[in-house]
């Protein structure tokens, strides 16, 4: 395999010395740097046109992403930052750069010099203390739901951060993506109790309240196809003949109008929409 396609199985990067341990020569870089169709970052990067600009970010302060940025590199939700993160070592000499945020940190378990993407562990104990609370709970349930960490795992990590703790206490495994995440916290700081992935009628629904009103929450991917939009109206349906309320909200509601959203929520259970008669079983 010649330099450049191995590198664009690696995201496009890697260190000098993982491309010299795949049996690449000194001299075989060297006639690929010339050609231009490898360039060199820092001296020991090697890249390509497949990098993404974060990844040639993290390389050429000498760090790795971290934070979101790096839980958004590993395939977690996360709410869109306009800032790159990167974790450098605290004695670093790094001056600012434009769209980039340093984390001047010592990780919290090791991370390899040859990589560019922190570890999971790292990226969430950073997230803690850098991104607001809603940002970060996103990331910490994202993490849970892909197996990527576990609560117990969690709850023994050997963190002093208050911000972290406050995470691990509101984290959820039960929320498939951000938009079913934030309305559970933002309900239970109203003292609202949602119930998440109750099964229904054969189905598990995004949240209950009380024993019969049902909260739907639609994302832009699996939603956005025509065929799940009706198989979504009519489990809507059914459970409306079984008795239940259905509340559904999309994306762009949860994120952008949620005000909307929670005095719906607050004005279906003021007409004890929640609570009345029996549902039918299930």
């Amino acid at each position: 395999m010649e330099l450049e396609a191995w590198l664009n199985t690696r995201n496009g990067i890697a260190h000098r010395a993982d491309a010299l341990a795949a049996g690449f020569s000194a001299w075989a870089i060297a006639t690929e740097v010339r050609a231009d169709r490898v360039r060199v970052v820092r001296r020991s990067w090697l890249y390509t046109s497949r990098c993404s600009w974060e990844l040639y970010s993290a390389a050429a302060v000498g760090g790795r992403l971290t934070c979101v940025s790096a839980a958004k590199a590993r395939g977690l939700w996360t709410i869109k930052d306009p800032a790159i993160h990167v974790a450098v070592a605290r004695n670093a000499a790094v001056r600012a750069v434009p769209g980039v945020r340093l984390h001047w940190s010592r990780p919290f378990v090791p991370a390899s010099r040859f990589e560019l993407i922190d570890p999971v562990e790292n990226l969430l104990s950073e997230i803690a203390d850098c991104q607001p609370f809603e940002n970060a709970i996103v990331v910490v349930d994202s993490a849970l739901r892909s197996g990527m960490v576990s609560s117990s795992q969690l709850s023994r990590w050997q963190l002093r951060s208050k911000a972290f703790g406050r995470l691990v206490k509101a984290a959820s495994q039960f929320s498939d993506s951000g938009i079913e995440s934030l309305p559970l916290v933002r309900l239970r700081r109203r003292g609202i109790d949602m119930r998440q992935q109750v099964r229904i009628d054969g189905h598990p629904v995004d949240g209950l309240i009380g024993n019969r009103l049902v909260l739907q929450f639609d994302g832009f991917g699996p939603h956005s196809d025509p065929a799940r939009r009706r198989r979504d109206l009519a489990q809507d349906a059914r459970l409306m003949t079984l008795g239940y309320t259905v509340l559904r909200f999309d994306y762009y509601q949860v994120m952008y109008d949620w005000e909307l959203v929670e005095s719906t929520i607050v004005a279906a259970m003021a007409q004890g929409l929640h609570l009345f008669g029996t549902p039918a079983s299930h």
